[in-house]
């Protein structure tokens, strides 16, 4: 297999460099895992840092999961768009859809609002989204804090700058966590369908179409059936009430993993150090047209197009192919797309393979072979 460079070049010259985040993400997962000593009793840790959420021991057997994240640079496009009634879903979608990667079921939500100014007509549509985001993952967002910081953000509009970053609360039974240890070679791996670019990604998105292409936001294409920026601010789908029925009904479900940035990739995370596989992906549902747009836009190879985007899969389970039918049948219950994209083999490299593009990936990178 020969690396291609360009691909880490060229989201370099986006904005975001990946190989130095990952240099300064091991010296704070060593710094954060040191204080996991700090705690005595209730609260202990019991997943090391690097997972979709963590889990603390809050006793009688019981854990509450913990995640954060938030909407990135979609903000940008609520701001082109000037409409931010959205974004909230996109926010709560990130947070919930880590928490179920644990096996836990998501119970509460926390907001941070930075803005340049108190504006109300900002700040009141974000709240509305992260309310219908609420409804949807049928959770409470108990609290929150807005931040008046306008020296910290930059914005096309003043006092329009924001960021919005939120934090979720779930619970699960410490035996019934779930972090990829019995997933075995005949697994099957099913993908439920993305919305679309969901909340990765955008900063590539933004230079290729709008830097590169001189496109805006209202511009139409016949293949999106819409405007670009209506496309682009397409809710993150929140994939709580399927997930959290098939843990109820106790299907032999071994991995979760919410397909973010990298992509497929994201199940390399599944701990399954005790007994290595890999990951065999045989099928992939139709490719919405906006990364097809977005990989014709910018001459981008398949290899980056899929270590950057979800490319139509928004979240994977790896399930005992004997209720590999059930779950699909839970996910079409609840009006998603779900295919059965692939299965679990025994691969000592711990690989993920795209057969249909013919990708290899390993780590944070896909290849081509």
């Amino acid at each position: 297999m020969q690396q291609h460079q360009e691909d880490a070049a060229s989201y370099r010259g986006a904005g975001v460099d990946v190989e130095r985040e990952e240099q300064v993400l091991s010296r704070v997962i060593e710094t954060v895992s040191q204080t996991f000593a700090f705690v005595r009793d209730v609260g202990k840790p019991v997943l090391p840092v690097g997972f979709f959420a963590n889990v603390i021991d809050i006793g009688h057997g019981m854990g509450l999961a913990l995640s954060t994240d938030g909407v990135g640079t979609k903000l940008m496009i609520a701001q082109m768009m000037d409409k931010y009634d959205t974004v909230g879903i996109d926010c709560m979608a990130m947070n919930v859809n880590d928490v179920l990667c644990v096996g836990a079921r998501p119970i509460a939500f926390l907001d941070y609002i930075a803005v340049q100014h108190a504006n109300p007509d900002l700040i009141n549509p974000l709240m509305l989204g992260l309310k219908e985001g609420a409804r949807q993952a049928g959770v409470a967002i108990c609290g929150g804090e807005i931040a008046q910081v306008r020296e910290m953000l930059a914005s096309e509009r003043d006092g329009w700058g924001c960021d919005l970053v939120g934090m979720c609360v779930g619970h699960v039974p410490l035996d019934k966590v779930i972090v990829g240890k019995s997933v075995a070679p005949g697994d099957v791996i099913i993908g439920i369908r993305s919305s679309g670019i969901h909340s990765n990604g955008l900063t590539l998105a933004r230079q290729v179409l709008f830097a590169q292409n001189r496109y805006t936001v209202d511009t139409k294409f016949e293949e999106l059936g819409r405007t670009l920026g209506e496309e682009l601010l397409e809710p993150t789908i929140i994939y709580v009430p399927e997930v959290v029925e098939a843990l109820a009904r106790s299907l032999n479900i071994k991995g979760l993993a919410h397909i973010t940035s990298d992509g497929l990739l994201n199940l390399l995370r599944l701990d399954t150090a005790s007994h290595p596989v890999g990951y065999e992906i045989d099928r992939f549902p139709p490719i919405p047209p906006i990364f097809s747009l977005i990989q014709h836009a910018g001459g981008i190879p398949d290899h980056e197009m899929f270590q950057v985007f979800n490319m139509g899969v928004g979240f994977c389970v790896v399930i005992a192919e004997a209720d590999a039918a059930s779950f699909m049948d839970i996910v079409k219950q609840h009006g998603r797309e779900a295919l059965q994209i692939g299965r679990v083999v025994s691969d000592p490299e711990h690989k993920v393979v795209i057969r249909p593009r013919g990708l290899v990936g390993q780590g944070n990178q896909f290849f081509h072979v």
